[in-house]
């Protein structure tokens, strides 16, 4: 096994990212929470108002001698519609935004590439909007948001 590694992604409501990432494999852990924002220690509640300026994001502990950062990345933009500006389906607002946060300088340029070739392969007639940004301070959500599909029979989420 190689040395675990941390990606971060925010692609929508973050119980459906988490349950799309937990069976990939080579993914080792994850987790849901809030990144980018200004709040200290924000809850779902603050954060569901917009004005913190948190996203809703899982970040996943893999294993990249079973899984690419690349590979993580082709499931991040199979599982949500990139071309959505602030919004994934009925789920409206910054705190759904599309939003890779890389942790170190391999990441940002494998990112940069991905996202540069989904815009070169058509597959989206609109402009691909994620945002490829430096990973901020993780605030872990609420233990009731974690695995949230698997505790409640894989109810309610909007994803692709």
């Amino acid at each position: 096994m190689g040395k675990p590694k941390t990606a971060t992604f925010g692609a929508g409501c973050f119980w459906g990212v988490e349950a799309a990432f937990r069976n990939v494999p080579g993914v080792m852990a994850t987790e849901v929470g809030y990144a980018g924002g200004t709040t200290t220690n924000p809850r779902y509640e603050e954060v569901c108002t917009g004005r913190t300026g948190h996203a809703e994001v899982v970040r996943l502990l893999y294993d990249p001698d079973v899984v690419t950062y690349g590979d993580l990345l082709a499931h991040f933009w199979s599982i949500h519609d990139p071309t959505e500006k602030d919004r994934q389906g009925p789920d409206i607002g910054t705190n759904y935004r599309s939003v890779i946060f890389y942790h170190d300088p391999e990441q940002k340029r494998i990112a940069i590439r991905s996202k540069e070739e989904l815009e070169r392969s058509g597959r989206f007639k609109r402009r691909v909007v994620t945002g490829i940004v430096p990973a901020t301070v993780f605030w872990r959500a609420e233990e009731y948001h974690q695995q949230y599909h698997e505790k409640h029979g894989g109810a309610v989420c909007q994803s692709i």
